[in-house]
């Protein structure tokens, strides 16, 4: 792109947000997230309650299910935390994030920012985006083939999409361990802190288990809880940009186009948007990171509009054809991994 068109499209970038905030759409939505906050964590502690209610029973896995919908709908109040969009300062929401995250979670806020971040400034660029290359699930463009694996490893590549949903049940596990390992390689304060809450976390989550439960009953409510979470979790963020274009190199598009064309809208009203943590507008989220969850809704007119006029594709999908589109693309992964007729699946 030359030069004076990328001047361009940055002016016609910054006259969308003059319009957005004019709208008044990055003002925070205090009230709103208020009752959210209060809300959500009302009915974590009410389901803690009924668990310490029940007692040693198997019920209780009922309520491990409940806590993995409810730890899920605090990693969203995270998330926004983590992009200022609850608190006009900075120490607020990191404190939100810490409490919310390390405290009740028990993932590392401090390591996930900085990482959600860079996925912000490199939607799906290969190389630079840390959310494309996770595990085994490798999107086309991506690696050696499979003959450089091990003999587990090919396997597994090639069954990608069949394999997507189930290990999408350890999404959480991995989170944790990559969690730990960052605040196990940082020696600053902040890490200290980080590293205390989780401890702390961790002592009072097993001993709440293990105490009312039985050894059998406490392994089956952990797997359960983490099973719900993983799978909730991974089916929110996984709509977002599986299926989309892969970036080779970003530096020749202008911020709106590459934030446009790798992400994609769910369709769907208030109960998507609750369901899904507000991501279900994706676009306008990663035009505008800052904008309030509440405010997304009202931002959507002005990006569909901004996209008309400027010859972008506003991608949006049901929540099914999202999954389509991202299974084919593992799809696409396996028979990149390992051409041979012989070993792909049967579809």
């Amino acid at each position: 792109m030359a030069v004076a068109t990328m001047q361009d499209a940055a002016a016609d970038f910054a006259a969308l947000t003059t319009q957005v905030r004019a709208a008044g759409l990055l003002d925070r939505r205090i009230g709103r997230y208020t009752v959210m906050i209060v809300v959500t964590l009302g009915a974590f502690a009410a389901a803690w309650a009924a668990f310490f209610v029940l007692g040693p029973s198997w019920s209780t896995l009922g309520i491990a299910a409940l806590l993995g919908i409810l730890s899920t709908q605090l990693g969203f109040l995270g998330h926004d935390a983590g992009h200022r969009q609850i608190f006009a300062s900075r120490r607020a929401n990191r404190l939100l994030g810490l409490f919310v995250g390390n405290g009740l979670i028990g993932l590392s806020f401090g390591w996930w920012v900085p990482k959600h971040n860079a996925h912000h400034a490199h939607p799906n660029e290969i190389g630079r985006d840390p959310d494309i290359d996770v595990g085994l699930i490798r999107p086309p463009g991506l690696g050696e083939p499979a003959r450089g694996l091990r003999r587990i490893g090919a396997w597994m590549a090639r069954r990608q999409a069949e394999l997507f949903f189930p290990l999408m049940l350890l999404r959480s596990t991995g989170l944790y361990v990559s969690g730990a390992m960052d605040l196990a390689r940082r020696r600053d304060r902040a890490a200290v802190t980080e590293s205390v809450v989780l401890a702390l976390h961790a002592a009072l989550y097993l001993t709440a288990i293990f105490w009312v439960l039985s050894p059998l009953q406490g392994v089956a409510f952990l797997a359960v809880h983490q099973a719900v979470f993983s799978l909730y979790l991974g089916c929110s963020f996984a709509p977002n940009h599986k299926g989309m274009p892969l970036v080779d190199n970003g530096n020749g598009m202008s911020f709106a186009s590459r934030q446009i064309a790798t992400a994609r809208n769910v369709t769907g009203g208030r109960l998507t948007t609750f369901c899904l943590g507000g991501l279900n507008y994706q676009i306008e989220h990663h035009l505008f990171p800052a904008i309030p969850r509440p405010s997304l809704a009202r931002a959507q007119p002005l990006v569909r509009a901004y996209c008309v006029d400027h010859g972008f594709t506003y991608s949006e999908e049901s929540p099914v054809g999202s999954y389509r589109q991202a299974l084919h693309q593992l799809r696409l992964a396996a028979d990149v991994a390992c051409p041979c007729r012989e070993c792909r699946p049967r579809r």
